[in-house]
């Protein structure tokens, strides 16, 4: 399953929000250094569909606030 992604790093507090037009808004409060913004996305959509974290992959995007994610049966 493929889901478009809106990233806000450096947030107050870690969310996962469903958008209107069905993709997600995922809110880190890491910084988009080193990686840990995008492991800190990986994390959080993973815990919000219920699997491992090597079943979630960012496919588009990983340098951008914009990204395409797929999530492969665990």
């Amino acid at each position: 399953m493929g889901l478009h992604v809106r990233v806000t790093p450096r947030a107050k507090r870690a969310a996962v929000e469903r958008l209107a037009d069905g993709g997600l808004r995922v809110r880190v409060t890491q910084p988009p250094e080193d990686g840990r913004a995008n492991a800190a996305v990986i994390e959080l959509v993973a815990a919000h569909f219920g699997v491992p974290r090597r079943a979630v992959t960012i496919v588009r995007g990983a340098a951008s606030r914009q990204k395409l994610i797929e999530i492969r049966d665990g």
